[in-house]
């Protein structure tokens, strides 16, 4: 917390942000700023409120605080960053960037909020080190909504590709190195963002779908065409990393394309030992790399996947429930320092105190757990658990008197 202590221009924002954080990284069931601010011992949530809202603050300043912070704990010279969105289910129509849209959190088309995110991933371990909200054409195209929700008027759409690329290249701009991208089908299958990351010369192992057309030395190719020209002997069996149930092993095969840039291109197909399902990947390098590389680079994709369940489950990276803007950056930011603090501990504690035979090593849920029982736990009297009972239930006749009133001036 010290880190961004700096970050706050008044001592009350500064402690009420490091209760906000403890708050996150607690065991309650449920974290919002009602729930958070009981548990530290607030009367109401006022202040936790005031913090999201209307206190002076940067949480950009504080994001790139979260990136030197995991890229100076996690540091890899092989590093890969993952990038890939997420959807949080919402009611409504106006807390920002929310409309109907295909969101994988509930597999479906849900009214629903998608968020960008970029995980740095290490041999030590991984965290999110930048956010970027999609904000669909229905709002950008609307600047009273804009306006309301604490976007700018000039507000413009951004694919998710594009917002890909502005972390990236923010990333990179800030002086940190990756050699690596990865990312699913809507970021392989953008051109604009694989020619950003050739241009500055980093290598990138995105997912294709089997309908997308490569160039070879003879001529274009749907990649599930070339696939099918893959003689037997050139698969190799490799693993794309560790999973939960051990390693991920599949059968690889390459094979090289062309490219106006200078650089090493390469078709990368996936097939699945059991079911022989194909996946396909555009690869880039500056140089040559070998096979087991490139399946490494793809492997790591799933890392994002590990974070999106970790920050969720551990951080309340989805609890969040705002409609602005500026409150959206800063919850989910200050939930991005939460998760990175577990993965940096966890990352120390690998390297400074290896698990005695018969104990896997201490996870992230571990953790907490620990954090939660030897540092952080709070009891508090009746009397403030009964105070909380009276202000929520004046609060919720304050509010069902003014649905009341709404309701009656509308007949």
């Amino acid at each position: 917390m010290s880190r961004i202590a700096g970050r706050f221009t008044r001592v009350e924002s500064r402690r009420r942000a490091r209760k906000l954080v403890l708050g996150l990284l607690s065991d309650l069931p449920r974290k919002n700023c009602w729930t958070i601010a009981e548990w530290a011992g607030d009367r109401t949530p006022d202040g936790m409120q005031h913090l999201l809202g209307r206190a002076k603050w940067d949480a950009d300043q504080v994001r790139d605080d979260v990136s030197d912070y995991v890229v100076e704990h996690l540091h890899d010279d092989e590093a890969v960053l993952v990038v890939d969105e997420t959807g949080d289910v919402k009611k409504g129509t106006n807390t920002v960037g929310v409309q109907r849209q295909y969101t994988g959190t509930a597999g479906r088309i849900e009214n629903a909020q998608v968020a960008v995110y970029l995980v740095y991933a290490g041999r030590r371990g991984h965290a999110a080190v930048d956010r970027e909200l999609y904000v669909p054409r229905s709002w950008t195209s609307d600047p009273d909504r804009c306006r309301a929700a604490g976007l700018g008027d000039k507000t413009e759409f951004a694919t998710k590709p594009e917002l890909a690329a502005r972390m990236v290249t923010r990333f990179l701009d800030a002086g940190h190195q990756a050699v690596w991208v990865a990312g699913d089908e809507v970021y392989g299958g953008n051109p604009r963002l694989r020619t950003a990351l050739e241009e500055r010369g980093t290598g990138y192992v995105l997912a294709v779908a089997c309908s997308h057309e490569v160039t070879t030395g003879a001529r274009k190719f749907r990649a599930d065409t070339l696939a099918r020209k893959v003689p037997k002997r050139a698969w190799q069996k490799l693993s794309s990393g560790v999973g939960a149930k051990g390693h991920r092993f599949y059968d690889w095969a390459v094979i090289d394309l062309t490219g106006p840039l200078p650089g090493s291109r390469q078709l990368l197909i996936r097939r699945n030992r059991s079911t022989g399902e194909l996946a396909y990947y555009r690869c880039y390098s500056p140089a040559a790399v070998p096979l087991t590389t490139l399946v490494r680079v793809a492997g790591s994709r799933w890392r994002v996947e590990e974070f999106f369940q970790s920050g969720k489950g551990l951080a309340a990276l989805d609890e969040h429930q705002v409609r602005r803007y500026s409150s959206w950056s800063r919850w989910v930011t200050l939930a991005m320092l939460a998760h990175a603090f577990l993965a940096v501990v966890r990352a120390n504690e690998h390297d400074r105190h290896p698990s005695p035979d018969g104990l896997i090593p201490l996870t992230c849920n571990e953790i907490q757990r620990l954090f939660i029982t030897l540092v952080i736990q709070r009891v508090f009297d009746p009397v403030h658990q009964l105070g909380w009972s009276v202000w929520r239930r004046r609060h919720q006749a304050r509010s069902q008197t003014s649905h009341y009133r709404r309701q009656a001036a509308q007949a």
